[in-house]
């Protein structure tokens, strides 16, 4: 397969002739498995380790290779390689990583568009779609929604379940499907162009892999079974991009349950500009729209030109930003402290010897 054909445009060529040794050839990453990689040029995929220089070098989580990247990887042999350079990326999508550690996982890198994935049925949550739009903004990905398994609602109940979308102030492109009637699968295909690199990004069981398969017209990736409930069985293990024969490719992700916001800021003035549009109206130009008086946001709400539901998650996202942005920094102080005072006491001992 032509590189082109896997995404690689003059952008990334001119980044790859000054950062690729001519040893080294470029490659892109289709899978993330536990620190394992596979790459993959024209000649196929192979599986890949990045080189211990990389790893030392490497000072963020976000700087490591993940699903999308653009890498300058040497050959050790026809079935291995060894990654060592990222290319600079395009786009990204990235949250905060799960759990009370605060870090930066990235996603996938180098999409054109994500497509955001709901259930209908059980898994519908305006506040989660506004996170993940969001991250898309954030990392310079065209955000689209996709409504799955509308045969499981009525035509009223679909209706209202949009309408309640446009209420929380977003505007984006929604394409409403069935997996089991087909409805809605052309409107997707008609969007999607050859050499164009998609990602799906949802909680687990509201459809991303059956939907991909729907689309290759294939059995490209293994689902589960359906509960009664309507909810879909997670089986997704591990991101990997997947190219379909009719020249697209998709990047399918394993479900997330948590979607921790953190260094979005650009993010959620994107997807929250009606607030910030209305802010430019308040007293005061540090104005918090928590408590200040003259705030022109908190009179919206009072007025009912602005729903409380939306400007809730406004601010939550928001703090939940700043405080893991300030504990982030924190935390790279202390570590800068620590070897700043490990350091002279390991030149002294060399010094000794």
């Amino acid at each position: 397969m032509e590189l082109i054909k896997l995404g690689l445009d003059p952008w990334f060529q001119e980044r790859a002739s000054k950062l690729c040794l001519p040893e080294q050839r470029i490659a892109r990453v289709t899978a993330v498995d536990r620190g394992w990689y596979v790459v993959r040029n024209e000649e196929g995929e192979v599986p890949a380790r990045a080189t211990g220089k990389f790893l030392n070098s490497t000072e963020s989580t976000m700087n490591m290779p993940c699903v999308g990247d653009w890498v300058c990887v040497h050959y050790d042999s026809e079935d291995s390689a060894s990654i060592h350079t990222v290319l600079p990326r395009k786009s990204f999508l990235h949250r905060k990583s799960a759990g009370k550690n605060i870090e930066l996982q990235m996603i996938a890198a180098n999409i054109d568009v994500a497509f955001i994935v709901q259930s209908c049925h059980y898994d519908f949550n305006v506040a989660r779609l506004e996170r993940y739009l969001v991250m898309a903004n954030e990392g310079h990905v065209e955000p689209l929604l996709v409504l799955t398994k509308t045969d499981l609602v009525t035509a009223d109940e679909l209706e209202q379940l949009i309408s309640k979308i446009r209420r929380g102030g977003i505007n984006t492109r929604i394409i409403a499907v069935s997996n089991v009637t087909g409805s809605g699968l052309e409107q997707i295909k008609e969007l999607m162009g050859p050499g164009k690199t998609y990602c799906l990004l949802g909680s687990s069981g509201v459809g991303k892999s059956t939907l991909i398969n729907q689309i290759s017209g294939q059995d490209t990736l293994k689902t589960g079974s359906v509960s009664d409930s309507g909810e879909g069985r997670h089986t997704t293990v591990r991101r990997q991009l997947i190219v379909l024969e009719q020249g697209s490719m998709f990047i399918d992700t394993p479900g997330m349950r948590e979607i921790g916001t953190f260094g979005v800021s650009e993010g959620i003035n994107d997807i929250f500009d009606d607030i910030q549009k209305i802010a430019g109206s308040c007293r005061f130009t540090n104005c918090s729209h928590t408590k200040e008086p003259g705030c022109a946001v908190l009179q919206a709400i009072e007025d009912g030109k602005l729903q409380p539901e939306h400007y809730g998650n406004y601010v939550k996202l928001k703090q939940e930003s700043e405080l893991n942005e300030t504990a982030y920094s924190e935390k790279r102080k202390k570590a800068k402290t620590v070897g700043k005072v490990v350091n002279p006491g390991m030149k002294q001992s060399n010094k000794q010897k």
